[in-house]
């Protein structure tokens, strides 16, 4: 079955560095390659713009200032050259918050509950970031392309592949810059790992796997509340398309208004796979279900298989969300042939390991040091390592016989400061709109991964695998 026969019937929603071997200890490591990692960042064309002048100040709104919309204004108060003219949420609760937030940063603004006044006041705006439940996705960034202005959409594009292809086709047709919200496209470490680790050293050999999860424990997914004194009215929340107040709190699990932990969280990490492989999947099939919350309409937990197409051969790719534990948290392993790279957002958990294999003579340098030397990496001994337990006369007897796999060799990135999550993407689309850069996430891209992703809780409810062709990613 293909993925566009299920998704048609998916109806619209209208609403180191030395020639040791020995390695170096963490404390060492974050003393000496300090600059390395410096350098990339300050060299990379991501980095903050210089303190823009009066004519270069960019008058920008916001829709949305619930918890996501919020992280994303302390992230924009401290990019130069960013004047906040006006909020919009239908909660006022959210509202007062937003303002609020910026006030004390100097920005005066106005507070609306509707966009489209937001939009016929504000004629002045040069941007507007949309931070909306994923099925007000379209509707927002739709409405404020053709009112003329620039679009930062949160991810996930939508939850509709339909409305997502028209957010591509109006970005086309307004000539709009359109970016949305995978903010690791714009993370500095993974640009590093990829352009640097993957394309130019391409020391993990050919790939063959790929690992990833985002876990979470019930402590961080349970049903939200809200503050009694600030509960929308039932009129105000049937006008904008919500049952109730649990509707609007907890959009996320229910099939009107999101697309599940896959596309919340999952969205993410399933993009890195698509970017890093630099092509979409052959397939996927995927197993979840309503284990834990019963109430919810969304699978709260989802594990899916992918099959990649490279040259080499075929990459299978297993992707996880939970919703009941929190155990190891987020992360994408590449593993190939040769070594394997562990990275996520959190810099503890990126890691390079190097197949023992590699080594065939202890007293010689490692193959990668060429990589140590250029200042990409550096071998790196993990304190609190296990050491190797003394063997046995009876586990050397078994090790003869399955024969001792070669230990790794780790290595860490250089890079070790990162700038807040979010904060180099919205960098990245403030220069484009001054002109001075490309979008790292144009809608085009984000529409690959949206059918990467969304495709995957049609692969739960089929019960098998799901083909794709290659025209599915394509407008």
């Amino acid at each position: 079955m293909s993925a566009k026969s299920i998704n048609a019937r998916r109806t619209p929603q209208k609403k180191g560095g030395s020639n040791s071997r020995r390695g170096i200890s963490r404390r060492d490591f974050l003393a000496t390659t300090a600059a390395g990692g410096a350098g990339f960042w300050l060299a990379s064309p991501l980095r903050a713009a210089e303190p823009a002048s009066k004519n270069d100040e960019l008058h920008v709104a916001i829709i949305g200032t619930g918890t996501q919309g919020r992280v994303l204004l302390e992230n924009c108060v401290k990019i130069p050259g960013i004047r906040f003219v006006a909020v919009c949420d239908i909660w006022s609760y959210s509202q007062r918050r937003g303002s609020g937030f910026l006030k004390d940063y100097k920005h005066e603004v106005s507070a609306y509950e509707d966009y489209r006044e937001m939009l016929d006041k504000e004629k002045a705006l040069d941007a507007v970031i949309v931070a909306t439940p994923d099925w007000m996705h379209a509707e927002h960034s739709i409405a404020c392309l053709q009112a003329g202005k620039h679009v930062y959409c949160e991810k996930e594009m939508s939850n509709s592949l339909e409305q997502a292809t028209q957010m591509v086709l109006a970005a086309r047709q307004t000539g709009k810059l359109l970016q949305i919200g995978h903010q690791r496209r714009s993370n500095p470490r993974y640009i590093m790992f990829k352009e640097k680790i993957l394309d130019e050293a391409k020391i993990l050999g050919r790939i063959t796997h790929i690992n990833g999860q985002w876990n979470r424990s019930i402590a961080s997914t349970g049903p939200l509340g809200f503050p009694k004194d600030y509960e929308i009215d039932a009129a105000t929340l049937q006008k904008y398309g919500y049952e109730n107040m649990d509707c609007f709190r907890n959009w996320r699990w229910y099939k009107k208004y999101g697309a599940g932990p896959i596309a919340d969280l999952g969205s993410h990490q399933i993009d890195v796979f698509n970017w890093f492989l630099g092509t979409p999947p052959k397939s996927v099939m995927a197993s979840g279900g309503t284990d834990y919350y019963k109430k919810a309409e969304w699978y709260d937990n989802v594990m899916a298989i992918y099959e990649f197409p490279s040259p080499q051969g075929l990459i299978r790719a297993f992707y996880q969300v939970l919703s009941t534990s929190s155990s190891r948290s987020y992360f994408e392993v590449f593993m190939g042939v040769d070594g394997t790279l562990q990275i996520s957002e959190d810099a503890r958990k990126c890691r390079l390991y190097a197949e023992g294999h590699l080594v065939k003579d202890e007293k010689q340098d490692h193959p990668w040091k060429p990589w140590v030397d250029k200042k990409y990496i550096v071998e790196f001994e993990d304190p609190a390592a296990e050491k190797p337990k003394e063997t046995t006369s009876e586990m050397a007897a078994l090790l003869e016989i399955y024969g001792p796999s070669p230990k790794p060799t780790q290595f860490l990135l250089t890079l070790t400061k990162d700038p807040p999550y979010h904060r180099p993407h919205l960098e990245n689309f403030f220069d484009a709109v001054r002109g001075k850069a490309k979008l790292n996430c144009p809608p085009e891209v984000a529409y690959e991964t949206a059918v990467t992703v969304l495709t995957v809780n049609d692969a739960v409810a089929a019960t098998k695998r799901v083909d794709f062709k290659p025209e599915e990613f394509k407008v």
